[in-house]
């Protein structure tokens, strides 16, 4: 009880954090992360757990870890020995190992919807949104940067100062060439070295955020197709029982009426 207290309170005073993040700050934006997907979870385990939803809530706060994610593995296994042990049933089904099998395959399901609000619902995409604009702005940055030392006299500097050099050095006079020089001329290229990596680096964070938006759709289908098979398998279920209950009551009729005196 203390410790689901203690997440609580975490929880409420991770709320008061504004919703946007910064580009390279990944603990913060993990953390903005964790409230939208802690706060899918408290709003939506009411309505799908009832009247399950205390233990499940308990559940989940009691197995979240360090990062504020609770495992739903774990927690689907503690409501599934709560369920057996306490022998809990539902309008649909009165076997609890079977009832316990279905609240943790729902918690699963939760759990992968609740991070997938997390990453598109309406603060995750302020936070992706001002991540490519944060990115963008860095690379028109860069850009700049390179501009200006492409047209200023700093490039020029350095090739005069070498000529001037290469001509002393030619004319049998002492070299005087300041390694000052060199390691000028090695910063110019390594800004446009990192310009371009740069450039690649942004890319690679697009390509990054549309595959994990691919991923996150991909295991909320795979949510969705696991719960239908469960319906479906619910209702073959009760099919089969009312046909063996039909065939058991015809046979029953037909041994009845259909037995000769004498036998």
């Amino acid at each position: 009880m203390r410790k689901t207290t203690l997440l609580t309170i975490a929880f409420s005073s991770l709320l008061v954090l504004p919703a946007m993040a910064q580009l390279g700050q990944v603990w913060d934006d993990f953390q903005f992360y964790s409230v939208d997907l802690q706060n899918y979870l408290r709003d939506n385990v009411n309505d799908t757990f009832r009247p399950l939803d205390i233990r499940t809530q308990g559940a989940l706060s009691s197995n979240s870890g360090e990062l504020n994610i609770p495992d739903p593995l774990a927690a689907g296994k503690q409501v599934r020995n709560d369920i057996i042990i306490n022998s809990l049933s539902n309008k649909f089904e009165n076997n609890a190992a079977v009832n316990g099998a279905i609240i943790s395959n729902e918690i699963n399901r939760l759990a992968t919807r609740s991070a997938v609000s997390g990453v598109f619902g309406t603060n995750g995409q302020i936070r992706i949104k001002s991540k490519l604009q944060a990115t963008e702005t860095s690379i028109e940055n860069i850009d700049k940067y390179v501009q200006d030392a492409d047209k200023s006299s700093f490039a020029d500097s350095i090739i005069d100062q070498a000529c001037q050099a290469l001509t002393s050095t030619a004319s049998g006079g002492t070299n005087t060439v300041n390694p000052s020089v060199c390691q000028a001329n090695i910063q110019l290229q390594s800004i446009k070295i990192l310009a371009e990596q740069a450039k690649i680096n942004a890319e690679n964070l697009s390509q990054t955020l549309q595959n994990n938006q691919a991923l996150q759709y991909s295991n909320l289908n795979l949510a969705n197709i696991s719960q239908q098979v469960e319906e479906a398998n619910r209702a073959r279920r009760v099919d089969s029982s009312a046909e063996a209950a039909r065939l058991l009551r015809t046979t029953s009729q037909i041994d009845l009426f259909g037995r000769k005196e004498g036998n």
